[in-house]
């Protein structure tokens, strides 16, 4: 028998990825239409439990808790603008809004749905387990970038911001869940890899219309990878993702792409941001400390 592991079991190009790129847009499409759940940073999600499932917490740590979980805050603000939760049509596009409207019970009860789902489909992630952290990690730092950014230097919404940046590469971690799916891609880490790279963002725009983001935060979100000439001064919420994207070391889908030099141009961008980092570093470990 042929070990997945021997010579002959080579990352698929050509035709082969091609078709088995295919297959998996054509089953994430039929996914779309339902009900959503898939796992992110396990341990992030484990500590999440913890604090779910403590009777003596408060609002204000759940609310904490469950902002540094991008699946969940994208569908307690789906659920916040519900129907059920918003009779009179009046949106809301920031977490801390949406908790509000929302409730104890109603976030308690749904993040820990959430959250119980997710690891019982985290099965196969185990090997994928550094790339999810170091996504996890990127999207905490993007949404700290992103308040910082749209508290300091715009007049746009801060808490919208925050919550754009958080959920901004949910399109990556689902789709490294999505090819986990696959017993042929689970043991061709590149193939996975080049999937990610190639189709997140369009996927991720896809998910989060699917989830019920508001339109002006799935804006926010499209084309934060792509290089562009620095934003100054910044004027919408897409600046500030694509901002907060790149001080968060956003350009690590370049290096993954095993291209040895960075894009000139982010030069530029350090120059003109770089010194909000300080305040972006503090903001990010205060984020963290949700789980101390």
């Amino acid at each position: 028998m042929t070990s997945y592991l021997d010579s002959n079991d080579q990352d698929k190009k050509g035709d082969s990825l091609k078709a088995q790129r295919f297959q998996m847009l054509e089953d994430i499409a039929k996914e779309l239409a339902g009900e959503v759940v898939f796992p992110t940073y396990f341990d992030a999600v484990l500590r999440l439990r913890k604090v779910l499932q403590d009777p003596n917490q408060s609002i204000g740590g759940i609310a904490a808790a469950v902002s540094i979980e991008p699946l969940i805050s994208a569908k307690l603000l789906h659920l916040a603008n519900s129907v059920a939760f918003n009779p009179e049509g009046r949106s809301v596009v920031d977490l801390k809004s949406a908790i509000t409207r929302l409730g104890l019970n109603a976030v308690r009860s749904t993040a820990l749905s959430i959250v119980m789902t997710q690891l019982l489909r985290a099965k196969g992630m185990a090997e994928f387990t550094d790339l999810t952290h170091s996504l996890w990690e990127h999207s905490i730092k993007t949404a700290a970038a992103a308040r910082i950014i749209g508290q300091t230097v715009t007049r746009l919404n801060a808490d919208a911001a925050m919550l754009a940046g958080l959920i901004h590469d949910l399109g990556a971690f689902y789709m490294l869940y999505r090819a986990t799916q696959y017993e042929e891609l689970r043991h061709r880490p590149d193939s996975v890899r080049y999937l990610i790279i190639q189709w997140h963002e369009s996927i991720g725009a896809s998910l989060l219309n699917a989830l019920g983001i508001p339109e002006e935060i799935v804006d926010a979100t499209v084309d934060h990878d792509h290089i562009r000439p620095t934003p100054s001064p910044i004027r919408t919420l897409n600046d500030v993702i694509y901002v907060a994207n790149m001080l968060a070391d956003g350009h690590f889908e370049w290096l993954m792409q095993d291209k040895a030099e960075s894009p000139a141009e982010l030069a530029v961008l350090e120059e003109k941001y770089g010194y909000l980092r300080p305040e972006i570093d503090a903001l990010a470990t205060e984020m963290h400390a949700a789980f101390s």
